[in-house]
Parts: C-alpha cells; sequence; structure tokens
C-alpha cells in the first residue's frame, strides 16, 4: 500500500511539473487543448478572477519572442513594440499590468474605473458562448474606484520605471451619478496623470443611459469638460484622450460623432472602435445566446472592423484608431488594419486560447505584412479605405 501511495506522489508530482513546465513555456498546444479547457470547467467569473490573480503573480508564459521591426509602431510620437494590446475589462481594478505586459502585448488598458467604488450588477453575470467562441457579460462597471486604483498605479509607477509597453486607463462613471459629465472629469485629475492615454468609455451596454451620451449635445458638453481637464494637467507630457464608442450606431449616429471629434472645439486624440454588441446574430448556436449584456468575440468581429472603416473614412484618417472586437488571429488583427486600425486589442482571444494567443497572433501579423509587401504596420493602415476617401476629397 505505502507503494502504491509512493507511486502515486510521485505520478502526480511529475504531472504537476509537466504542467508547470508548459505552463511557463507556453506551449500553444498544452494551453489550446489541457489548460484552458479545464478552466472553462469553472465559472466564467471565477476563472477571470483566477487568470488575474495569477498574472498579478507573475506566473505568466516567458515571452521569448523578440518583435520584428515590421510590427513596430509610433503612434501619438509614443512608441509600441508591436500593435497588439489588451482591451479594457479584463483587468478592471489595476492588479497584474506587469504580469500582462510580460505576455507580449504591446499596450495595457485597465478598468473601467469609476469614482466610487461599486459592485456592478448581480452574479452571474458572466457567460461563455463555446460554440461561438465569444462571451456575453453584464459586469456593469464593478470597480474599486479611484483612490484604489490611483494608490495601485502610483505604485506599479514608481516600481517599474524601465517598464515595457504602454499603459492605458479607461474611465466609467458611476451608476447612481447625477453628474456624468463630472465622474469623467475626476477621472482624469485623478488617474490621467498616471496613464499613457486615458478613455472616455461612454459605450458599455451595461450601464442604463451611458450610450445617450454618444448623442451629438451631450457628446459636445462631454468632451469640452474632459478635454479642458486634461489639458489642464499640470505635468508637461499630457495623456492620449480617447473616445471608445458602441458598434451599434447608426449611420446618422457615426456621422455626428465624427464631426463633433474632428472639430477642434472638442477633437480627442483618437478613437476606440468598439464596445460589445447588444445585438444578437442569427449564426450564435450557443443556449446561453439569450442572456443580455454585451457580446465580444468571434461574432462581432465583422460588425467592428466595418465601424473601423467608417470612422476611419468618416474621419478622413485623421484619428488614430484602435480597433477591437473579435480578434483571435493576425489575419483578424491584419483585416482591422488594413480599415482603418493604427492598432488593435483583444479580450476574449486571451480568455479562450490563453497567453500564447499573443506571440500567435504576432507572428502572423508580421507574415501578413511580408506577404503583401508592408514594411511597417504604418504602411497597412486603411489601406482598404484609401480609395473611398480619396473620392470623397474629389466630389
Amino acid at each position: 500500500m505505502s507503494k502504491l501511495k509512493s507511486g502515486a506522489i510521485i505520478v502526480s508530482g511529475g504531472v504537476a511539473a509537466f504542467a508547470g513546465l508548459c505552463t511557463y513555456s507556453g506551449q500553444e498546444r498544452f494551453y489550446r487543448d489541457i489548460l484552458m479547457p479545464t478552466l472553462r470547467l469553472f465559472d466564467a467569473e471565477k476563472s477571470h478572477e483566477l487568470a488575474i490573480k495569477t498574472a498579478s503573480w507573475g506566473l505568466v508564459p516567458r515571452n521569448r519572442y523578440v518583435d520584428p521591426d515590421s510590427l513596430k509602431c509610433k503612434v501619438w510620437d509614443k512608441e509600441f513594440s508591436n500593435p497588439i494590446g489588451l482591451a479594457a475589462g479584463f483587468d478592471k481594478h489595476a492588479d497584474a499590468m506587469s504580469g500582462l505586459l510580460k505576455m507580449g502585448f504591446g499596450f495595457v488598458e485597465i478598468g473601467s474605473v469609476t469614482p466610487e467604488p461599486q459592485p456592478g450588477n448581480l452574479k452571474p453575470r458572466v457567460f461563455r458562448l463555446q460554440q461561438d467562441n465569444a462571451i456575453i457579460n453584464r459586469y456593469g462597471f464593478n470597480s474599486v474606484g479611484h483612490e484604489v486604483v490611483q494608490n495601485s498605479l502610483t505604485k506599479w509607477r514608481n516600481t517599474n520605471k524601465d517598464k515595457k509597453g504602454l499603459l492605458g486607463v479607461n474611465l466609467g462613471k458611476n451608476k447612481d451619478s447625477t453628474d456624468g459629465d463630472g465622474d469623467y472629469v475626476k477621472g482624469v485629475n485623478r488617474l490621467g496623470p498616471l496613464a499613457d492615454y486615458i478613455v472616455i468609455n461612454i459605450s458599455s451596454p451595461n450601464t442604463p443611459g451611458l450610450r445617450d451620451m454618444q448623442g451629438k449635445q451631450q457628446l459636445q458638453q462631454l468632451l469640452q469638460k474632459v478635454i479642458e481637464a486634461r489639458n489642464n494637467l499640470k505635468q508637461p507630457i499630457k495623456p492620449v484622450l480617447l473616445l471608445k464608442i458602441a458598434p451599434d450606431l447608426t449611420a446618422k449616429d457615426k456621422e455626428d460623432i465624427a464631426s463633433v471629434i474632428t472639430d477642434e472645439k472638442w477633437k480627442v486624440d483618437g478613437l476606440i472602435v468598439s464596445n460589445t454588441t447588444v445585438t444578437r446574430p442569427d449564426c450564435l448556436q450557443s443556449p446561453e445566446k439569450t442572456e443580455t449584456g454585451g457580446l465580444s468575440g468571434v461574432p462581432l468581429k465583422q460588425m467592428a472592423t466595418d465601424v473601423v472603416k467608417d470612422m476611419y473614412r468618416l474621419t478622413h484618417g485623421q484619428l488614430p484608431i484602435i480597433g477591437v472586437g473579435g480578434v483571435s488571429s493576425g489575419k483578424d488583427a491584419y483585416e482591422k488594419i488594413r480599415a482603418g486600425a493604427s492598432l488593435v486589442q483583444l479580450y476574449s482571444a486571451l480568455a479562450y486560447n490563453g497567453p500564447p494567443v499573443v506571440k500567435t497572433i504576432k507572428k502572423e501579423l508580421d507574415q501578413l505584412l511580408r506577404n503583401d509587401g508592408f514594411k511597417t504596420i504604418a504602411e497597412a493602415v486603411g489601406v482598404d479605405n484609401k480609395c473611398d476617401i480619396g473620392e470623397e476629397k474629389t466630389e
């Protein structure tokens, strides 16, 4: 019996050691076929929390991939080692920036962060649509608040002075706030000094009335206040100011937004396109498709890419765009870039495929650029839109 027990211990220890080695070395097949399917046996939000905790401890695969020159890009006078970033919503509370950058992302965006702490919506509020490689969430801006995030970011900045990668901070408003504009101004004032860029997120579908702020007059009023707040920050290098919009916009909505953000009075530095969608494509197969909330992942891909293309055309390519929605391969990222995105973010692909997906996307993107004769990302930005813009300018 003792021999059997000893043998079991040795085998178990060997399995654990092998799993640890595969996890640390970032073996794609191990993540895809074993680790990620195992994590999906757990509740979606619990798995999310575990992933953040693991990244906060630095227990992520060692990234041996060296970003090629073709992926290096300069946007807003900031140098990115590669154009692949992590979208907001994954590290909501600024717990794991170093671990996430260690995976090979060129930039990481934390949040959304609200001025005061709030619990968000009732659980369950996150659902995997496994047959569709998608996620529905209705988190509702669950946040630890400005003060906690400010302390975390200050500590991180002070201990990571030689850090690689850039940091974005996504701002939201409190659900019961009577001054939505004021909530965003507070975020700019408190967290702006700690960010490379800040995001005005008025496009989450899970906070009542939030998307109404995308309306023309409300948007003008909001942007006037946050731009003033950003410009009044004391540091010499101000954070870049971005606006995150929804994919569920009418043609008139998109035209109105473009006219506002390209006017000098309300001009932002760029756009993030797009947030999750409240629509449910007919192609969805998973039974969880009936859950309310924002849909992300593969089914959002084409809708989001179309909005990137529309906004690039409507702004005449004047404003850099971060394209997000359904990116899970180098081809997906390349489509966003050709549509007009200067940078690209992912979220759901990380939840389904694990950290190795970052390297896979970068390697595929590099090859696609080479295949089409592009030496840099910048050369490929908006190439599928250039003829349309040229025609508009000559009309």
